[in-house]
């Protein structure tokens, strides 16, 4: 836990105690805005907290690498400047798109870079 970034320690836990054996966690961040919770990353897969379900419901879902179609830099401005001038991603899996933004564009930047290595492969 000493070396992996993350934003609370509670959804770090949490995630923690949903790994499969052998499953190692590579970051944990807190999502801003309606609908995600946290997003965390493993060597596995990509685990958002989808706070968006009717009554107050949360789901925890799990995103496998292998299922990930795309990862997207999302952004109301144009690209004049940096590539990661926003705080924020979209992960496509089929024809659903998760968007998570995140406090600081270094976390989307790390977020993305992380998807993209593992969807590259």
């Amino acid at each position: 836990m000493a070396d992996i970034p993350y934003d609370r320690k509670e959804q770090f836990k949490q995630i923690e105690s949903g790994l499969l054996p052998g499953e190692q966690i590579i970051a944990v961040y807190d999502a801003i805005g309606a609908g995600t919770g946290f997003l965390g990353l493993t060597d596995r897969r990509v685990i958002v907290q989808d706070k968006s379900f009717v009554g107050k419901r949360v789901a925890i879902t799990s995103i496998p690498y292998s299922k990930i179609s795309a990862v997207s830099v999302v952004s109301n401005k144009s690209f004049a400047g940096s590539f990661f001038s926003s705080g924020a991603i979209a992960v496509h899996v089929g024809t659903h798109t998760y968007e998570v933004e995140f406090r600081g564009d270094n976390k989307a930047h790390h977020v993305h870079n992380v998807i993209l290595h593992h969807i590259s492969r």
